[in-house]
This record gives C-alpha cells, structure tokens and sequence, in this order.
C-alpha cells in the first residue's frame, strides 16, 4: 500500500512581512544568537519561544571541544522551557543563525536531535508548535506545526 506524505509551510521573503509579535520573537532569537558560545563552527544560532501565558525565553547554541557534548540553541529554549514552565504550552519557535555553514538564503534547519525534541514538545502539550525558520538574508519558512518537520517521530504514533 502506497501513502503519501504531504508537508504544509509557507515562505515570506522577509521576516519583517510577520506579525508584530512574530517580529519580536525573530529579533529575540538574533539577539540570542549573538550570545552563542560557538568558537569551532563560528555558526551562531538562536532561538526564541513564545508561551502561551506570553513569556518569550530564548536559547543559544552551546559547543564544546568535546563534540558532540554541546547543545544546539532549539534543545537550550525547550529544555528550559520544560524545566522552568513544565505547566505552559509552547505555542511559536524561531529559529535564527549567522554562519557560512549555509548559504545565505538557505533554510536553517533544525536538526534531527532537534526535530525530535520538538516533536516530544508537541506530543506532551497535545498542542501544536508553529515553526518559524529564517534564512541569513530573512528569506523565512513557517509551518504551522513542527510535525510536518518530523512525520515519524521515535516513539510515538
């Protein structure tokens, strides 16, 4: 039997085409960013997440000379999250980086570790997270759930 798998995300050529609130959150994750601890890779990364009582936390990517012991910015925001607001859903992550890892207009991406974090996120608040991810020249990717960035997550349905 044959499925097809069908992912839903919208492109904005800047981000400053958001929402105000979605504008801050961006702005959030590039000022995160510039805090990234990441002297082997020079790719800063940053993330920002709204709550849904409203609280904006932030996170950054960490590395260490020990690979792979660091921890990249999205897993810093959502593990905080969950140990300081175990009770609040996350309803929006934005996802920024600066590096010549990618190009410019390129989607940063979350990882697959990271992909999977979100999901559990996702699953455990049974409420869906909007992703936004935005490119070094603003070029921006939103999906209105993280989901469609991991349809088959390990350990779940």
């Amino acid at each position: 039997m044959k499925h097809t798998l069908t992912v839903h995300y919208e492109i904005i050529e800047h981000w400053s085409e958001l929402n105000d609130q979605e504008q801050l959150l961006v702005q959030k994750a590039q000022e995160a960013s510039l805090k990234a601890y990441a002297p082997y890779s020079n790719f800063l990364v940053g993330a920002s997440v709204l709550l849904q009582n409203g609280e904006i936390v932030t996170g950054n990517n960490q590395e260490n000379i020990a690979y792979p012991s660091g921890l990249c910015a999205e897993r810093v925001a959502l593990f905080y999250v969950g140990a300081n607001y175990p009770d609040q859903a996350v309803q929006t992550l934005v996802v920024v980086a600066k590096g010549t890892l990618v190009k410019p207009e390129d989607c940063i991406s979350p990882c697959g570790s990271c992909r999977q974090v979100i999901a559990e996120s996702e699953f455990r608040q049974k409420t869906p997270i909007r992703m936004i991810l935005v490119a070094q020249n603003g070029r921006t990717f939103v999906f209105d759930k993280a989901s469609d960035l991991l349809v088959f997550p390990f350990g779940m349905d």
